[in-house]
């Protein structure tokens, strides 16, 4: 899994760059002309998303080496690609990228919280001793924080350039993301195969299901189409580069955990342009 390993960390911080040259300041002020919508789907990704995956896991009885992957992938943030798609969908575009720029920096405290709560709960004793929470936030802090402002001076500074490039900027987050995939089904392949069953079935249903409540909170809470449309891809699009990040931190060369982050992603994508396409006719 060396492969992965070491592109994990620098494919997540050149998409967390791309993603802060995308981000203004009215990213993240904008947010309190309309709190309510925000509020909506902040509380959907960081709170439903990983109760309903933890419901999912009892409900299904998934083994415990795939356990703590789901909950990887629930506590992970929205991507870019939720931004991308939402744009496709005609949803909120504004809402989606304040969204993804709020949970991507606070992941760096959700996502180590998130995760540890889960390996106390479920009793795992195979985590690298020498890690702690506050290990996986620093780490966290310097392949999601940084590149995140980095990537927003670099927009100020050169805000022309940028903007004409903006196209270029997105399908190279999209083809960094796919790469650490890519390479995850090539070295993991044997695991994969073992495992597809029951973490792809527990990977489709939560996916599927926190797209369908994500839409339907935003109907009863959100202010409109654009707003449900929006939520529901945020919910159920996450940052896979990110959870492989935090699991390599976790487990090193013990990669179990990553089948069903990798059977979530290649599933989200599926669902997502099947929800969008659904959407446009």
């Amino acid at each position: 899994m060396g492969i992965v390993t070491t592109i994990a960390p620098v494919a997540l911080a050149l998409i967390m760059l791309g993603l802060g040259a995308s981000l203004t300041v009215k990213d993240f002020t904008r947010v309190f002309q309309s709190p309510k919508t925000f509020l909506v789907g902040m509380v959907c990704q960081i709170v439903l998303l990983p109760v309903i995956a933890y419901i999912l896991i009892i409900i299904l009885k998934t083994p415990i080496e795939l356990a703590l992957g789901v909950m990887l992938i629930a506590a992970a943030p929205g991507g870019v690609t939720s931004n991308v798609l939402t744009k496709f969908a005609d949803g909120d575009v504004a809402l989606s990228i304040s969204l993804t720029a709020f949970t991507s920096l606070i992941s760096i405290v959700s996502v180590p919280y998130i995760v540890f709560l889960s390996i106390d709960i479920f009793n795992i004793t195979y985590v690298e001793k020498e890690v702690s929470m506050l290990g996986i936030s620093l780490k966290m802090f310097f392949v999601v924080t940084v590149p995140v402002i980095t990537g927003m001076l670099i927009r100020k500074l050169f805000n022309n350039f940028i903007e004409n490039n903006m196209k270029i900027i997105e399908k190279m987050s999209i083809g960094l993301f796919s790469i650490v995939f890519i390479a995850i089904y090539i070295e993991e392949w044997d695991s994969i195969v073992m495992f597809i069953s029951t973490a792809g079935t527990i990977a489709f249903i939560l996916n599927v299901t926190m797209m369908i409540v994500g839409f339907y909170i935003a109907k009863f809470f959100a202010s409109g189409i654009a707003q449900r449309r929006c939520i529901s891809l945020e919910c159920g699009l996450q940052n896979g580069t990110l959870a492989v990040f935090v699991g390599t931190q976790l487990f090193g060369s013990n990669m179990t955990y990553m089948v069903p982050t990798a059977a979530y992603a290649l599933i989200m994508m599926t669902t997502s342009l099947i929800f969008v396409l659904i959407l446009k006719r």
